[in-house]
């Protein structure tokens, strides 16, 4: 049975995410909201928010979940050729807004968006409090790609990416990943398996050792404030952390 949440308390735990449903995979709980006190506790505990415009908002942790670890990150050759021409500059923080609406936008393979109005002025509160955080990837001045997520303690919860051209969505992987690497981040939550992110190097591990990553990671304290003050720069193919 799907456990109800109360509308008015947002400080109300979830239920233990072992509680979830195996069908659908990792539906755990009904209703709420999305203010900033419950999106932080459900993070924390290894539960987001996935849902569309005609449902209630539904929370989810699945089994197994899909991870990258920075140092697995696989770029292949054609892309490593690609950003070494310099051809894509990329930031973080500078468009958020942007960001988002692009991840939202129709595509063409998907009839629909889970990333509708609620849900987005939901991460534009948690960015102005900058726990949320974007990639910008531009090209000759416009912005042709990018990825958008949320960061606790070293952990980091990818929540979506578009790309406008070919590569752009990887080479703000790419970035997001060597600097995350940089800054002693350990893991990066993709939430559910994609043929393509694990042809980029994520894997799927069990929600056991997902919540135990939880519990080590996010309690260690991560780069703190607004990450918009990182200059720009050129993505280049990721380094091997040791």
């Amino acid at each position: 049975m799907l456990y109800m949440l109360d509308n008015t308390h947002p400080s109300t735990p979830f239920p233990p995410v072992e509680q979830a449903e195996t069908d659908p995979d990792g539906l755990l709980a009904v209703g709420g909201d999305l203010s900033l006190e419950r999106l932080i506790n459900a993070y924390r505990v290894g539960i987001f928010p996935w849902f569309n415009d005609d449902q209630p908002i539904l929370w989810w942790s699945p089994n197994p979940r899909l991870v990258l670890f920075p140092e697995q990150l696989h770029v292949s050759r054609s892309l490593r050729k690609k950003l070494r021409k310099g051809i894509f500059t990329a930031t973080l923080d500078r468009a958020f807004d942007q960001v988002i609406r692009a991840c939202a936008a129709p595509r063409r393979d998907e009839a629909g968006t889970w990333i509708i109005s609620p849900m987005m002025e939901a991460y534009e509160r948690l960015h102005r409090h900058h726990l949320a955080h974007s990639v910008e990837i531009w090209q000759d001045g416009e912005l042709v790609g990018g990825l958008y997520g949320v960061a606790l303690g070293r952990m980091f919860f990818g929540e979506s990416m578009f790309s406008r051209v070919s590569d752009a969505s990887k080479a703000a992987l790419v970035h997001l990943v060597n600097c995350l690497g940089a800054w002693g981040y350990r893991v990066i939550d993709c939430q559910m398996r994609t043929e393509h992110l694990q042809s980029l190097g994520a894997e799927e591990i069990s929600r056991e050792d997902f919540c135990r990553l939880l519990a080590t990671w996010t309690t260690i304290p991560g780069r703190e404030g607004s990450w918009r003050d990182e200059p720009e720069t050129h993505p280049a193919p990721a380094r091997r952390l040791p």
